[in-house]
């Protein structure tokens, strides 16, 4: 089983309305809660970690997740459940949060290594609002240097929200602590650009890789494709063809989650296992990744695909 941590929440994404005035749809949401989607929809076995809310609007959290066959690991709770509104510009979505003593953020340590399932797990992955700030962040990042440390892989999609780290400072040291127990790192050339801004992309990129004990760095760069750095190399791909655009909510989700599959279903989901890699296994896993983000842009909110609608599409929208 592949352990997620991390934010769920509803998103209010806007939609065309009549007489020019926005309508806003409620859609189940959050980075790591897509990522947990997105990792069943492809046949992985998945624990979600993180409290879900009993209202009305964590039910469609809940339910939306057990319907995949994500396992809820943590007991649901009374606080209410956290909203994004998530206003579209042109296919590119901007985010607003309300996440303040939110069910989502009841966490401890205690209560994290109490819901590690007794037939135990093979890999963590944690990102996104979770790791941002308040006394939660802290405890998911305690948890996530314990997973390391007990044997498990460990993944990292930081998919920074500038607008609501409080204290800049206090967020890099808490991500440098994540990266230097992360065997997989996934970012985006807006998050490497927040890091480093006075820096060139492949100029942050590599230096974040010596930062991080990752023994895979991927970086996703839009309709610019995606590159990694890999055994002191980097290797670059062309984005797949996105055939419709509709919007962009949970691409990179479904990217990030596809790039776990792919190492967990070729039984690479380790360090050591990651460097027999070959430049071409690694080309291939970026393009498959790519492939699947492409196809959830095709569809309004997070909607990942499924292997087999991966599979059917790779040749048409691999460049």
């Amino acid at each position: 089983m592949i352990l997620v941590g991390g934010e769920n929440l509803i998103d209010f994404i806007q939609i065309k309305g009549d007489n020019g005035a926005p309508v806003y749809q409620a859609n189940v949401g959050g980075s790591p809660f897509n990522t947990a989607k997105a990792l069943a929809r492809q046949g992985i076995s998945v624990g979600y970690m993180t409290p879900i809310s009993n209202d009305t609007l964590g039910d469609l959290l809940a339910n939306n997740l057990l319907a995949q066959g994500v396992s809820l690991l943590a007991p649901r709770r009374v606080e209410p459940t956290s909203l994004a509104v998530v206003s579209v510009n042109n296919g590119t979505p901007s985010y607003q949060f309300y996440r303040e003593n939110t069910a989502e953020r009841m966490v401890t340590m205690d209560a994290l290594q109490r819901q590690i399932p007794e037939a135990g797990a093979t890999a963590f992955q944690l990102g996104s609002l979770a790791i941002t700030d308040g006394a939660d962040a802290d405890v998911w990042a305690d948890f996530y240097v314990r997973m390391k440390l007990d044997g498990l892989f460990t993944s990292l999609d930081p998919n920074i929200r500038a607008a609501f780290i409080k204290d800049r400072a206090t967020f890099l040291t808490r991500l440098e602590r994540l990266l230097m127990h992360t065997d997989l790192l996934k970012l985006s050339d807006e998050d490497l650009e927040w890091i480093y801004p006075d820096e060139t992309l492949f100029e942050a990129a590599k230096r974040l890789r010596q930062k991080s004990s990752a023994k895979l760095v991927v970086v996703t760069r839009g309709a610019d494709g995606a590159f990694a750095l890999f055994e002191g190399r980097t290797i670059s791909i062309k984005a797949a063809t996105v055939d419709g655009l509709v919007d962009t909510v949970g691409a990179g989700d479904t990217f990030m989650s596809t790039l776990i599959a792919g190492l967990s279903q070729s039984g690479r989901l380790s360090g050591d296992a990651i460097a027999t890699m070959t430049d071409i296994d690694v080309e291939l896993l970026l393009q498959r990744a790519s492939c699947a983000a492409a196809l959830n842009c095709e569809a309004a909110g997070c909607n990942p695909p499924k292997p087999e609608e991966i599979d059917a599409a790779l040749v048409a929208k691999v460049p």
